[in-house]
């Protein structure tokens, strides 16, 4: 008899363990709160224009193919590599820095402000590699059952790469740069984890080698969702459902294991083991009761910062603007440290532009742009009120409009903003914290919320909050140490 998998999420990890699970002989259903799949890798149709709302490009790709040949399918998507990975540009620099993956057509764009930059950016790659190749599969693709285990796991580490534990990513960039715009462009990727290059542990300095160097960018052609679609196509050929608009909001527990998860119907679920693809750390504060996440003691956990994200549809073309864009003002540093507890910071936010029709024409009507702004700002632990979302909003299509030389104001015929508060309201999320739990060392590898519950023997947790973290591949990868989690238990 096939031992029954209830997945509660169906987010990207939540679907990749779906589809582990139901090839290797398990039943499995799923329950959804929203009425569709992908969590914060979703999508939004309005007024003819297709948006993304969450990532807009992955890297690792050898994880989804390596999951799709363990899993035995063809990926039900398309993706093409990006090169340039993406623009940077300085507020009152007319110049653009394309961030092409060759070296020296990368260098080229510095010659004037760092003439040895080339010579610096091998080093510095040279490390990232080392620090990606030393740690990846030792600790990161890793299942630990101890702190004794996850000590020994370190241990195994080049000790070389000890002192960048102790720095923070900023440090560690400007020991390779001199010139502010190096430094400010290179340290960007740290934003991606949630936090900003001077609260992101050195280390994470790896990813600037899987950006350069290891794998790169990648696009979906059609958009991102049309990964989440491709899994649920997958699921449906193997006859799992997911119930959509179904909340968990209680359980029901017997000797020692999950018997029975309630929806807001009063409805009550059941299987053999439970997968939780809520954010690990809320489930167990919210559903669960647990005195170890109620909600004081997550305020004291280290969270990433929110995001204001909005989606504005266009009735005109942008030939000037690139697919994906940075824009920075003038005070890098000061913004970095105070975006997540002073609101009064965001007078002039850094944002990130995504063109989504730039290369997918049918995401937006003919003669028509989709655009998808990402700003970083404080969470709701630091900023509850966000009533002053279109002034905010305003101020950035205005800094956009000014850079562009176009003015986009009365070109928008599509306007929809999410803030921090509808992140946290649609997908459960701490103080509506974009990235869920930050990494920090106190909240990486063990110390992160374990992929196997505390109490129930029969419950798992996969996606951003537990290991090995925050990203689409890393969610991938969190999808595999669930599955043998749920194998083991089963065995």
């Amino acid at each position: 008899m096939k031992k029954k998998v209830l997945i509660v999420g169906a987010g990207i990890g939540g679907l990749a363990t779906a589809i582990r699970l139901v090839k290797n002989g398990y039943e499995v259903e799923m329950l959804e709160k929203n009425e569709q799949a992908g969590g914060r890798l979703n999508q939004i149709k309005k007024d003819g224009f297709t948006f993304d709302t969450g990532p807009s490009f992955f890297s690792m790709s050898y994880e989804f193919e390596e999951f799709a040949k363990e899993c035995g399918i063809q990926l039900p998507f398309e993706y093409v590599e990006l090169d340039p990975l993406y623009t940077v540009n300085f507020r009152g620099d007319d110049k653009t820095y394309f961030l092409y993956k060759n070296i020296d057509k990368l260098a080229e764009q510095f010659a004037d402000i760092e003439p040895d930059f080339k010579e610096k950016f091998e080093r510095y790659m040279d490390k990232a590699g080392a620090l990606f190749h030393d740690t990846v599969d030792i600790v990161i693709k890793q299942n630990f059952d101890s702190l004794a285990g996850y000590v020994w796991a370190l241990m195994r580490v080049n000790p070389v790469h000890i002192p960048v534990l102790f720095k923070s990513f900023w440090n560690h960039v400007t020991k390779y740069f001199s010139s502010s715009q190096a430094q400010q462009i290179i340290s960007l990727v740290a934003f991606f984890l949630g936090r900003t290059p001077f609260d992101t542990m050195g280390i994470y300095s790896l990813l600037s080698y899987t950006e350069f160097k290891h794998d790169g960018y990648y696009n979906v052609k059609g958009g991102m969702y049309k990964i989440i679609e491709g899994f649920v196509d997958v699921l449906k050929k193997e006859n799992v459902k997911i119930h959509y608009n179904t909340e968990i909001k209680g359980f029901s527990e017997d000797k020692g294991a999950l018997k029975s998860l309630t929806d807001q119907n009063g409805k009550s679920w059941s299987a053999d083991s439970y997968l939780i693809n809520s954010d690990a750390a809320w489930f167990r504060g919210n559903i669960f009761k647990r005195p170890a996440f109620a909600p004081e003691k997550l305020d004291r956990m280290s969270w990433t910062m929110g995001y204001l994200t909005f989606y504005i549809g266009l009735k005109c073309k942008l030939p000037q603007v690139n697919h994906h864009n940075y824009y920075l003002g003038t005070n890098y540093q000061d913004y970095a440290e105070n975006v997540m507890k002073n609101p009064g910071t965001l007078q002039k936010p850094y944002y990130y532009v995504n063109v989504l029709s730039k290369h997918n024409n049918d995401c937006a009507p003919e003669g028509c742009e989709s655009l998808f702004f990402v700003c970083p700002v404080p969470n709701l632990y630091f900023k509850q009120d966000w009533s002053d979302k279109d002034q905010i909003v305003d101020s950035i299509i205005e800094d956009f409009s000014e850079r562009i030389g176009t003015n986009i104001k009365d070109e928008i015929v599509s306007r929809t903003i999410y803030t921090p508060q509808v992140w946290q309201n649609r997908f459960n999320l701490h103080r509506g914290a974009g990235l869920g739990l930050s990494h920090n060392m106190n909240q990486i590898g063990i110390m992160r919320p374990r992929n196997i519950d505390e109490k129930y023997k029969n419950v798992f947790y996969v996606g951003a909050s537990t290991v090995p973290g925050a990203g689409i591949p890393m969610a991938i990868i969190s999808s595999k140490l669930a599955f043998k989690r749920i194998q083991q238990h089963v065995s």
